[in-house]
């Protein structure tokens, strides 16, 4: 018995035990037999090299196995918009709306006189109020579906004159040239990269001029001997300008000065405004259209723009968004460093009563999602070793962090408040050091 309770790989469950539990089992029976028995023995071996302990095994067992859906995550990175994890968390309200839109909804009906209304008017209208100097609105799935169908609206078989330095690379490898090229569109670079004037644009303008696009580098930065041309004196040329401002940011925020907004955009002269709705705005995937009323009901009336329309789930949550801006990514990019500070130490005093060693550190966050690149918000992490990653990151709920040179991060700044006893649970689950 000494010996048992010693050697703690001896307390490492069974296979046979662990299969006949019921939530296993259950799972078995959706994802398969084998799939479980492999997700139990990684389990199993994670245990017996003292990475998580025997008692946590069922639980690492039924986090590798694949869910119905994505699993929820306490991100713990210091990165408020993390793509890999879905960018923008969605606000209380946006949930409730997306709970309360999954089953028949209005979305294209006028209950008052029972004949078919304009998809997604809630959306739209709220959208709409938001930007008031926008003339027109519409929102297809994503950010970079916004900008194909201005394209194809706008500039199929003809040319759409755009910066060298604007030919940006985008998540997962796709390139706004390739992508632009793809809608037929052909492309009329100017300036190099690191500088070009408003006489290139004006020298490439002609008959076959489609649209001036301004695309803002969101996610790098061009420093030294650089020049650009803002969208006010792109305005001047005679030609539609269409600004891609990719973050989502429908009003000035004074803690990301060298973001563009939507509405400062418009007044500038920009005929169209393209961005995201996961990114700052806090909300659904979604890409967002604003601008000369003439010019957005083209694209709504183009036929691809039926094939890049958002379901009832998308203009649920956008309109909760947009009726409550007091979002988790608004939360989380204004979060106090003070406070942040106070909720690591309380986790640290936490975790010590119960043996765990930990420290808190400064953490610089980020914005994240391909916005305000170089901004550094202040922040605060609880630092343990390196080792906590993996059975933190496979654990139910998983917890990312991040890690740096050699240690674990665990930055609050994105975890709700009432999720600071979840971190601390699960950080026990971990085995120490002996």
């Amino acid at each position: 018995m000494g010996d048992v309770a010693a050697d703690p790989r001896r307390r490492v469950p069974r296979t046979d035990a662990l299969l006949a539990d019921p939530r296993l089992a259950a799972a078995a029976t959706a994802v398969g037999r084998d799939r479980v028995k492999a997700a139990v023995r990684r389990a199993q071996e994670l245990a017996r090299r003292g990475e998580i302990t025997p008692e946590a095994v069922r639980d690492a067992a039924l986090a590798a196995l694949p869910a119905p859906g994505p699993r929820a995550v306490l991100n713990a990175t210091g990165v408020v918009l993390h793509t890999n994890l879905g960018r923008a968390a969605l606000s209380p309200a946006a949930v409730a709306a997306v709970t309360a839109a999954a089953g028949h909804t209005d979305v294209e009906l006028d209950l008052r006189t029972g004949r078919r209304a304009r998809r997604g008017r809630d959306a739209l209208d709220a959208l709409a109020a938001a930007v008031p100097a926008a003339g027109a609105v519409h929102v297809v799935n994503n950010g970079a579906a916004a900008l194909v169908l201005a394209a194809t609206a706008l500039a199929a078989d003809a040319e759409i004159v755009v910066s060298r330095g604007e030919l940006v690379e985008i998540g997962d490898g796709f390139r706004l040239p390739d992508l632009l090229e793809s809608t037929g569109a052909r492309l009329r670079e100017v300036g190099t990269t690191n500088r070009t004037t408003l006489d290139d644009y004006a020298a490439a303008l002609g008959p076959r001029t489609g649209f001036v696009l301004k695309v803002h580098p969101s996610n790098f930065r061009v420093t030294g001997f650089t020049s650009a041309v803002p969208v006010r004196r792109l305005a001047t040329l005679g030609v539609p300008v269409v600004a891609d401002i990719g973050s989502g940011l429908l009003a000035p925020d004074p803690l990301l000065p060298d973001e563009p907004d939507a509405a400062g955009t418009l007044r500038d002269g920009a005929a169209l405004v393209t961005a995201s709705g996961d990114k700052l705005l806090g909300g659904p995937q979604a890409g967002l259209l604003l601008g000369a009323a003439d010019l957005v009901e083209r694209l709504r009336r183009h036929p691809l723009a039926r094939a890049l329309r958002v379901d009832k789930l998308t203009l649920a949550a956008l309109a909760a968004t947009l009726a409550d801006p007091a979002t988790p990514t608004r939360a989380a990019l204004h979060a106090d460093a003070d406070a942040l500070r106070e909720r690591v130490e309380r986790l640290r005093d936490g975790l010590a009563a119960d043996g765990c060693k930990a420290e808190v550190v400064p953490a610089g966050a980020v914005v994240g999602g391909g916005g305000a690149p170089g901004v550094e918000l202040a922040s605060w992490a609880l630092a343990l070793p390196e080792r906590y990653a993996e059975p933190l990151r496979v654990g139910d709920p998983p917890v990312l962090g991040r890690v740096v040179r050699g240690r674990l991060l665990l930055d609050l700044r994105c975890v709700p408040a009432d999720a600071d006893d979840t971190v601390r649970a699960a950080v026990l689950r971990v085995p120490g050091d002996g």
